[in-house]
């Protein structure tokens, strides 16, 4: 069975007791430490899938960020290196789609220079048939791929562009041969959506090292149009696809992991469902968000953030940049899916695509 919050507590503390550098790890007001960051490199996206980027709302007369608003590769890198300092040790390119970024693999280059982290992506794959094998000499060490369905017409209609599911299917081929699996395959579930596609998915991807996680619909943002009555809850998928491959629990990888993992009976491989609506895991939760532009969030649900590329570019030292993610972490008690409710409902979220998922 998987272990509960106290559990999970104390092993973190544990193992997360202090900073590498031999410091005290920033602590937020929950006690919870800083150990995974999510470098957001562009705010654009090839698709339009309607539960992040709705085309009604990113059209093509969206105002993306402009180029010189981004922060660049060694600006990037500077603020990785300070957040390892603090204890970091995963840092995960996002979007937007990471693969939009001109020049992608260099960047990997120099995030890769920094000692003790592993540095992973989440793609929607569509580019990944080309740039995997560059990005995994670069450094690049795995990949989560989105894929809501193998049935065709059903992802065409998700991503809102027409983009086939064969193509993806090729990027996360390629992302393995070129060395960067076992690949997680992410699919979000929307009840009269995609539900109905669940098991052949499952299917596709038993017996082989990949692992498909399951999300249940999140009300990131307040573009997507979330409505409660949509969220599939993970244990009614956890017996959707028990009914067809018997399945079991397994324990944590790390205190922190998201995803509650299952195995099949019959030793075909494993399984992840990802309930942030139905069963919370803030107690547990130890990342930062990185937006494109430099600001700084600590909660995938957060209003607002703190601006970094500013201090980055009127000149503070490492020290003074430093002091400020400590400042902001420290005062961080973010549990919004511990506290969804009406009154969090007339939030002005950052939107998924902006922050990465």
């Amino acid at each position: 069975m998987h272990p509960d919050l106290d559990a999970l507590e104390d092993a973190r503390d544990d193992a997360l007791e202090g900073a590498p550098d031999g410091g005290a790890a920033p602590r937020d007001r929950l006690g919870r430490v800083l150990r995974d960051l999510r470098l957001s490199v562009t705010d654009r996206c090839n698709l339009r899938c309607r539960y992040c980027m709705p085309q009604e709302v990113f059209g093509a007369d969206f105002a993306f960020l402009p180029r010189a608003d981004l922060l660049t590769f060694e600006e990037i890198t500077r603020l990785a290196g300070l957040f390892a300092a603090r204890g970091v040790r995963k840092l995960r390119l996002t979007g937007g789609e990471p693969t939009l970024r001109a020049d992608l693999p260099a960047l990997v280059a120099m995030l890769r220079a920094i000692p003790d982290v592993e540095i992973a992506m989440t793609t929607n794959g569509t580019l990944l048939k080309s740039l995997a094998a560059p990005l995994a000499r670069a450094g690049l060490d795995r990949v989560t791929v989105s894929l809501d369905s193998l049935d065709d017409a059903v992802f065409r209609q998700m991503n809102d562009m027409d983009f086939p599911v064969a193509l993806v299917l090729e990027g996360i081929d390629a992302a393995a041969a070129a060395g960067l699996g076992p690949v997680k395959i992410n699919a979000v579930v929307r009840r009269g959506v995609n539900d109905h596609t669940l098991v052949a998915l499952a299917r596709r991807f038993r017996g082989t090292p990949h692992v498909v996680r399951f999300i249940e619909f999140m009300d990131v943002g307040t573009t997507n149009g979330w409505r409660l009555d949509e969220v599939v809850p993970a244990a009614d998928l956890v017996r959707q696809i028990d009914a067809a491959f018997p399945l079991e629990p397994v324990e944590a990888n790390y205190p922190g992991e998201v995803a509650r993992r299952y195995r099949y009976c019959d030793g075909a491989g494993e399984i992840g469902f990802i309930t942030s609506v139905t069963q919370p895991f803030c107690g547990t939760c130890t990342r930062a968000r990185l937006s494109a532009e430099g600001r700084l969030y600590t909660c995938l649900f957060a209003v607002a953030g703190t601006d970094l590329r500013g201090a980055l570019r009127s000149g503070a030292g490492d020290a003074a940049i430093g002091a400020l993610l400590d400042r902001t972490w420290r005062a961080r008690d973010d549990r919004y899916s511990e506290q969804r409710s009406d009154a969090t409902a007339g939030l002005r979220r950052v939107e998924m695509s902006y922050i990465g998922g």
